[in-house]
């Protein structure tokens, strides 16, 4: 959610931002209305407060004196009366407004490219180089299930379409990608974490921010206010829910890793089937609270980590730029890595998002200077995908497949699967 002061002192700023991701800018105006409406409230409840206590004191002396009070007590209660009224009145509208604030996503950076979708995403560097191949290379689900190390069929048949079971060696590849990015990062000083599966609908909402279609792609548990975590973003961003960090404890610096629950499936070409959308994969996540002045190094720290993971598996990849009509809206900037894949294309498999304080306000998650002192403000918080198991697998077989259909391990791997240098 943005600070509503933004809007009170700069609406035109906020409206540009709106108009850039092509979303109504009448709801800057509702919001500001619904806003006025909460302040005239506001000064009416101050007004009867300071009334109300104007004729305590008032009560009170005629009573010392011996006075009959009987008239100001029967004003006291009407005033009383009044006030609860507006009081609710003055919560409703707070209400109202807040929940139109919500509709209303962060604010862009001026350096998001403008475009309509993925298409218009702007490439920034490149690193390595397109696998030479004497043989026609295959997709990942031709040597995966001629190997038998992805069952397809059997997935479908226990939990529908996009579920899997990744077999044998592919199972030990996904564990040896989550152990090498866990220690990579270990090393860079972040704190690994396990989170739990599930949120609720408070913590959901607060880190998904102003989608319009709230849990969409998530999976929502029947009867209860839970939702299957999509990613471990939710439950690590709503970790410190409703506290207070001292500035000196920042940045925090976390890496998550977790299974990840996502209702979208399937889609279009090559990549229809297969690890590329799956119902169920498994992430290494990073995630930092840190303080507003320090969050764009920090956004720089964690693509220069996301890469070198990808250059340690030497992947060919490239990284773009999220234009305005591809980004989140809960980002301020957002950039992809994208690994080359054998239709010669490349395909997005990891993100990188820097959100400002707006999570941070929806969850209530500050930072002050020391012990007793007031809040300061607002943690900033960014989010990136270390390594999206699923997808990184597929880049490292269809980047080192063979034409006899086996598939070379990267080298920093094998000391993860027990010095095995192929798959197959």
């Amino acid at each position: 959610m943005l600070d509503i002061e933004l809007l009170r002192e700069d609406p035109d700023r906020v409206k540009k931002s709106q108009k850039r991701r092509g979303k109504p800018t009448e709801t800057v105006d509702r919001v500001l209305e619904a806003d006025k409406e909460w302040r005239e409230t506001l000064q009416r409840v101050q007004d009867l407060r300071q009334k109300r206590n104007e004729k305590t004191e008032k009560i009170s002396e005629m009573k010392q004196k011996g006075k009959n009070a009987e008239n100001e007590i029967k004003e006291m209660k009407k005033v009383k009366e009044k006030l609860e009224e507006l009081e609710e009145k003055l919560e409703k509208s707070k209400e109202k407004r807040n929940e139109l604030l919500k509709k209303i996503p962060n604010i862009l950076n001026e350096e998001v490219p403008e475009g309509e979708g993925e298409g218009d995403n702007v490439e920034i560097r490149r690193w390595g180089e397109e696998p030479g191949f004497d043989f026609e290379p295959k997709v990942h689900t031709e040597i995966l299930e001629d190997k038998g190390l992805l069952d397809v069929e059997r997935g479908s048949k226990v939990a529908g379409s996009d579920f899997y079971f990744l077999k044998a060696e592919l199972v030990e590849l996904d564990l040896a990608l989550q152990r090498f990015a866990l220690d990579f990062l270990k090393q860079k000083g972040y704190r690994i974490i396990q989170p739990p599966y599930l949120v609720n609908t408070e913590v959901y909402e607060g880190i998904s921010g102003a989608t319009d279609g709230t849990g969409e792609e998530s999976y929502k548990v029947e009867d209860k206010d839970l939702w299957l975590i999509p990613t471990s973003e939710y439950p690590v961003g709503g970790m410190f829910q409703d506290e207070t960090f001292l500035e000196e404890e920042l940045p925090v610096k976390l890496c998550a890793v977790s299974p990840c629950f996502r209702r979208e499936g399937g889609g279009h070409g090559k990549y229809s089937r297969g690890l590329y959308r799956m119902h169920q994969f498994n992430k290494v996540e990073q995630f930092v609270f840190c303080k507003p002045e320090e969050s764009w190094d920090c956004f720089e720290e964690l693509q220069e980590n996301a890469e070198e993971l990808y250059q340690k598996l030497g992947l060919h990849y490239r990284v773009v730029n999220a234009c305005t009509g591809d980004i989140s809206d809960k980002a301020a900037k957002l950039y992809d890595v994208e690994c080359w894949m054998a239709d010669g294309n490349f395909h997005e498999t990891g993100s990188n998002s820097n959100c400002l304080d707006y999570q941070a306000r929806n969850l209530e998650i500050k930072y002050r200077e020391g012990e007793g002192k007031p809040p300061k403000g607002y943690v900033h918080t960014l989010n990136n995908t270390a390594l999206a198991t699923s997808r990184t697998m597929i880049a490292i077989i269809e980047q080192n497949q063979r034409k006899d259909g086996s598939v070379e391990i990267p080298e920093v791997l094998r000391p993860y699967m027990d010095g095995k240098e192929v798959i197959g």
